[in-house]
């Protein structure tokens, strides 16, 4: 991707430079408003997905399977393979898009624990932060985390954690 240019994306797309250009400084914030797009409408997926059991069991099963989602995900693939540096900005400067959108859910999910009684009571907030932070790093390091080890078995065991570090 470094050496793409908006020109080579707007020819491949068949639109006006100035067309791009207007909406995307450079490359990298086009790439990251298509990663936005891309993961926000698989994680809606993942959240629509599911309605039975209490809200702990809920936000862990949506949890493990938007991991498996996203780690299988093209885009999600393409980027850790051949622009991993991309990703840096939001594992050590900021939070981006995506990550608030899944903070916010699970503050929800979280909440909805609380009211329930199947999640310890806590700060919501923080409480989600923990949880963004342990499944970002399963899909951030798919490739690293299954050598030598399946990566269903990987999704088990986090589920067994998440379940076990929410419980009241």
């Amino acid at each position: 991707m470094r050496r793409t240019t908006l020109t080579d994306v707007a020819k491949r797309a068949g639109v006006s430079r100035m067309t791009l250009y207007r909406r995307y400084p450079d490359v990298d914030h086009l790439v990251r408003a298509l990663m936005t797009r891309e993961f926000a409408a698989l994680l809606e997926q993942v959240e629509r997905a599911y309605g039975q059991g209490n809200a702990r069991e809920q936000l862990v099963k949506r949890a493990v399977d938007a991991i498996r989602l996203l780690s299988a995900n093209p885009l999600m693939q393409r980027v850790l393979q051949l622009d991993a540096d991309l990703m840096l900005p939001y594992l050590t400067d900021r939070l981006g898009s995506t990550q608030r959108l899944v903070e916010q859910f699970l503050v929800g999910q979280i909440e909805a624990g609380h009211l329930d009684g199947s999640i310890r009571f806590g700060d919501a907030k923080t409480q989600a932060r923990v949880v963004l932070l342990s499944t970002q790093s399963m899909v951030l390091s798919t490739r690293p985390a299954t050598s030598g080890l399946d990566f269903g078995s990987l999704l088990d065991e986090l589920a067994k954690q998440l379940d076990g570090a929410l419980k009241p």
